[in-house]
């Protein structure tokens, strides 16, 4: 399970630049060990100032590379400085993201990676580390180099494929391309090449109302995701003669929305195996933002019965799904300037729980995802093992104010997620009633809890 790699998640912390970041060991078809670092830095979460017309925003951002067994020193660093101008406002929200791409020629080696992005307007930065991998090509021993995902979106005039720089793959991206390389020196052993591409179960669902009943620990929305059951999607063998690098490619389009893993091996021998894995999850289009009306309509879950969601949900013309959407925030709340701020704050909830919260399911699906869409962050909170305690109260004493999350499995290499669950209880029904009750009618502008 160490040759499995799943990417990072979404490093955001509201305020701060916010930063995807990908890296690559690769191998050159001279046989050039290389490090490909990639990053992606959302517009919308730089601060901008207002000047001759126009929204500015200005950064930095700061490379590092160094060798995984140096503490110190730096084999490689490149600095990028720019400016990112705007001529609406909107740019001051947008999703958009300003992409960089830096390659460093290395020796074959372990290697961390450290970016820095610092916002000149409020001197606030993010940082992202990461690690990656490379085989020496001259090796007697054979390897298999770390896959990349790359995608594009084909409905677009997109040149080329790009880096994921993420765990989730927004399902916009209809096209993905898988790259490695597999080193043999052995001109008289070739290697028998072996792909799949697997479909995890998970949990795909909502989470229920925190009044409910808790979930089954045999269920799978208490194991979140089950590694031991999947679906091959497809399968294919190679035979690999030719010495040297060699560079294998696989492509896939339009997957369905899931968790997978492409998986490359080979048995060399008895006792020897080559194996590399790369996990990923394919979400709903735009995600973690919502534009489609189908986006915007599935979170309203939290907010309406089982019978206003059943029939909203079951249209399907987009103008009119969106029609829909709409009536329900103005019949309940009858004044659009109101209507305007609640819906604007209730989406940008869902974004920041997709971005806090996400695992192998969306995160405003999860049930800290729920809690913080309605109630927001809490005044307090803590995590001590397999707990998270949440806090909406100063007496953290009062039953309907305070919440315990569990996890059933601790986040590690051989689950890397953090699934957290809810404990519910039947006296947290008035307290649901209330708060959902302030969404529809607008007064959660000026009350929360």
């Amino acid at each position: 399970m160490d040759e499995v790699d799943r990417g990072l998640g979404y490093n955001y912390v509201p305020g701060h630049p916010e930063l995807r970041a990908a890296a690559s060991g690769q191998i050159q078809q001279d046989n050039t060990p290389i490090v490909i670092v990639t990053g992606d830095l959302v517009k919308g979460s730089l601060i901008y100032t207002e000047k001759e017309n126009a929204y500015r925003a200005s950064f930095n951002i700061e490379i590092r590379i160094r060798e995984a067994s140096q503490e110190n020193g730096a084999i490689g660093k490149r600095e990028i400085e720019d400016i990112i101008i705007g001529e609406v406002s909107t740019i001051t929200n947008s999703q958009q993201v300003y992409r960089f791409e830096e390659i460093f020629e290395v020796s074959p080696g372990k290697y961390d990676i450290q970016i820095i992005v610092t916002d000149k307007n409020s001197g606030k930065r993010s940082i992202q580390n990461l690690s990656t991998q490379i085989p020496d090509p001259q090796d007697q021993i054979s390897h298999i180099t770390e896959i990349r995902i790359l995608g594009k979106n084909t409905d677009r005039d997109q040149s080329s494929f790009q880096q994921a720089t993420t765990y989730d793959i927004p399902s916009r991206i209809d096209s993905l391309k898988f790259t490695f390389q597999v080193t043999n020196n052995k001109p008289n052993q070739p290697i028998e090449l072996t792909s799949r591409l697997l479909k995890f179960r998970a949990d795909t669902s909502i989470a229920r109302p925190m009044f409910f009943n808790n979930y089954s620990s045999s269920s799978i929305q208490h194991q979140g995701i089950d590694y031991d059951e999947y679906e091959v999607i497809q399968e294919s063998s190679r035979l690999l003669e030719q010495p040297g690098s060699v560079i294998i490619e696989f492509s896939f389009s339009d997957l369905d929305r899931g968790n997978y893993r492409l998986e490359v091996s080979s048995e060399l021998d008895s006792e020897n195996e080559l194996y590399k894995a790369r996990d990923f999850s394919i979400k709903s289009e735009n995600y973690p933002s919502l534009k489609s009306p189908k986006e915007l309509a599935r979170p309203l879950y939290y907010l309406m019965n089982e019978d206003e969601y059943k029939e909203l949900m079951s249209i399907n013309d987009p103008k009119k799904l969106k029609s829909a959407i709409d009536r329900f925030w103005l019949s309940n709340i009858q004044n659009s300037n109101m209507a305007k701020n609640v819906i604007s704050q209730y989406y940008q909830r869902v974004e920041d729980a997709n971005k806090q919260f996400s695992n192998f399911k969306e995160g405003w699906k999860t049930d800290p995802g729920m809690m913080y869409i309605l109630f927001g962050p809490p005044i307090y909170s803590d995590q001590f093992s397999d707990q998270m305690f949440w806090s909406y109260s100063y007496n953290q004493d009062d039953p309907e104010r305070n919440f315990l999350f569990v996890r059933p499995k601790l986040k590690n290499r051989y689950f890397p997620f953090n699934h957290y669950i809810l404990q519910r209880n039947s006296y947290y029904h008035t307290v649901y009633y209330q708060q959902t009750e302030r969404w529809r009618t607008g007064t959660i502008l000026n009350t929360n809890l």
